[in-house]
């Protein structure tokens, strides 16, 4: 990924809020030379530096057969960022262009079809997701017809071996610029200008004063 150095995040604490906020990423592997993305949703746990990602396919998901390694993107808050909004947008023929933040994480992917760990993963995305919208549907592992769907997916353990942050946040620009842009972002009602106002507003006030 390309991410210049104004824009490298390193604290993984920030990985940890993206996927709490959206826990569904895009999956991509190599078939003989042809890129293969799935979108699915993922379970997250950190232990310091160790990142371990888990979730499942569909069966007749053909990227249950590929090896090699794998990118996981993991897809924050973005939003459109006028010029308009610039203090020097005449003197400095400012632009427009777009903010954001994005993780990719790559690694290599380790499969199964053991049932027990694929009852933990649909046990435990159940758990988070139904807890989210207010249902209670459970898996119940002791129920046979509940239990026979397992052997329609794949489970997959993720572990990886570099991880890429990057928060695209104005930080290149003066701190009249991001102000002005953090008050543009706010006055829209699309929710993601919001979120990512008020990560510029977190990286404006760790700054050193321009």
């Amino acid at each position: 990924m390309y991410t210049p150095r104004a824009f490298v995040e390193t604290d993984l604490l920030e990985l940890d809020r993206l996927l709490a906020r959206d826990p569904f990423v895009t999956l991509i592997t190599n078939d003989e030379g042809i890129p293969f993305a799935s979108h699915l949703p993922v379970l997250y746990s950190r232990d310091g530096g160790q990142v371990i990602l888990e979730g499942h396919w569909a069966k007749a998901n053909p990227q249950v057969l590929h090896s090699g390694p794998a990118l996981m993107i993991v897809q924050g808050p973005h939003a459109y960022i006028s010029p308009g909004w610039y203090t020097d947008k005449e003197e400095a023929a400012r632009v427009p262009t777009w903010n954001y933040a994005v993780a990719h994480l790559i690694g290599r992917l380790q499969a199964s079809d053991e049932e027990d760990f694929l009852a933990s993963i649909v046990d435990r995305l159940s758990i988070r997701h139904e807890t989210a919208v207010g249902s209670d549907w459970r898996y119940e592992h002791d129920n046979p017809r509940l239990r026979s769907q397992l052997r329609g997916i794949v489970g997959f353990r993720f572990v990886p071996e570099r991880i890429e942050l990057k928060f695209k946040l104005s930080q290149n620009h003066p701190e009249a610029n991001v102000r002005g842009a953090v008050e543009g972002l706010s006055g829209l009602e699309d929710p993601q200008s919001h979120e990512i106002a008020e990560l510029m507003r977190e990286r404006l006030a760790n700054r050193a004063p321009d």
